[in-house]
């Protein structure tokens, strides 16, 4: 098998250690191999980079194994290419398991070229996505967060969510530390509307008559302080998250003008897919890389199921909502293509067609760093003009099998 890496070394990596096999050109023209186990301490990754050195390493291939890759990889990317490999390509022999034959298997697969290496983003697109990562972790806490104060509430017989649209408005604030301090009598909560939810207070007076103790006082208290520790967190981290991203303050914007996508969203696509496209050739490697694509599963001329590959879980759920939201867009391309699917297909292949669009969009805007040119919610009939008779038969058609005679009778010109 032709030996494309001449200096390799693979990396089998666990939690306390690291097994390392190097394979070199020998003298006599052949392959010499040495494999050395190592901690993950810094002091002994240091001990390993100098190990790698010394055999003229300037290759190394290692397995994403959950994140414990991480301190071995930023410790040698520096001095040494580094490839990160994806565990199912690295399937082994069955029986012949051990740490030093995967680390000798890895290295091998290394040598001859048979591995790709997965994406790393460099290290300040790392650092963005530590950070939209956790606040976006945050947000959903705080979510939950919400649904159990809401639970309590109706535990106590408190309808507020009933009535008021937003439980934690200035107005329901108001009406939760009355609460809270001791005020159950429901008139005097209810004169602490604020604005339009005024023109509901016999609503609200027949909503606010529970049996709040102070048993739920005290859960209540816990879960407003909770909610307000959050909301600092969450604008803690905009705020950071804000200066990291500065230098591509450009084309977050030019993300930004993509139906359904909004600055929270442009962030999350530069944290997860980078804002250099180039290591990506084509949109179709982008779309497979993130899993938002139809899979190809075809053996012996039978296509077997196609579902979408695993891909970046934060990923697809930024794309989802963002297509859930372009799909309620008026006049739109990403509106018509959702319409245009969910009746045959359903909502849910519908929203990942329409993700994968928008991710599609993200790769032109990015590598081409132009503004998002909407296509226009008549883009299938004029596409399908340009086949008029055929579409026309099918809809006479259609119409026939209903049981309609269709005469067709063309309009007058206008002038």
């Amino acid at each position: 098998m032709e030996r494309l890496v001449e200096r390799c070394a693979g990396l089998d990596i666990h939690n306390d250690s690291v097994v390392a096999c190097v394979r070199v050109s020998g003298e006599d023209g052949g392959r010499v191999q040495e494999t050395r186990t190592f901690g993950t301490t810094t002091e002994q990754l240091l001990v390993l980079l100098d190990w790698l050195r010394g055999w003229g390493v300037t290759l190394v291939g290692m397995e994403s194994t959950g994140i414990y890759w991480r301190p071995v990889y930023y410790m040698l990317e520096d001095h040494m290419e580094c490839w990160l490999l994806n565990a199912q390509h690295l399937r082994n022999v069955p029986g012949r398991k051990t740490d030093v034959k995967d680390a000798e298997w890895i290295c091998q697969l290394v040598e001859h070229g048979l591995v790709r290496a997965s994406f790393v983003p460099p290290r300040e697109i790392r650092e963005l996505r530590d950070l939209v990562r956790y606040r976006k972790a945050q947000i959903e806490e705080r979510t939950r967060e919400v649904q159990r104060l809401e639970k309590t509430l109706q535990d106590a017989g408190i309808k507020l969510s009933s009535v008021a649209s937003k439980v934690l408005g200035v107005s329901g604030r108001l009406m939760l530390d009355a609460l809270i301090s001791g005020t159950h009598d429901p008139e005097v909560l209810a004169e602490l509307a604020k604005g339009r939810l005024r023109q509901k207070l016999p609503a609200l007076r027949e909503a606010l008559q529970g049996r709040f103790t102070g048993h739920h006082g005290l859960i209540v208290s816990r879960q407003l302080a909770h909610i307000d520790y959050l909301d600092d967190a969450i604008a803690d981290l905009s705020e950071r998250i804000d200066e990291v991203i500065a230098p591509f303050a450009e084309k977050v914007a030019l993300l930004d003008t993509i139906p359904g996508v909004d600055k929270r969203t442009a962030e999350l696509l530069i944290a997860e897919i980078g804002a250099d496209m180039s290591v990506f050739p084509t949109h179709r490697h982008l779309a497979s890389w993130a899993g938002i694509c139809p899979g190809q599963n075809e053996s012996a001329g039978k296509h077997r199921s196609g579902k979408t590959r695993k891909g970046s879980k934060w990923l697809r759920a930024g794309l989802t909502e963002a297509a859930k939201a372009a799909s309620r867009s008026k006049g739109t391309y990403l509106n018509a293509q959702y319409q245009r699917l969910r009746g045959r297909r359903g909502h849910q292949k519908a929203t990942i067609a329409v993700a994968h669009s928008i991710l599609v969009a993200a790769w032109h805007i990015l590598s081409r760093d132009l503004p998002y040119a909407d296509l226009g919610d008549d883009y299938f009939i004029r596409r399908q003009a340009e086949h008029a008779e055929r579409y026309r038969n099918r809809l006479i058609h259609q119409l026939e099998k209903l049981g309609h005679k269709v005469t067709l009778e063309p309009l007058p010109q206008t002038a």
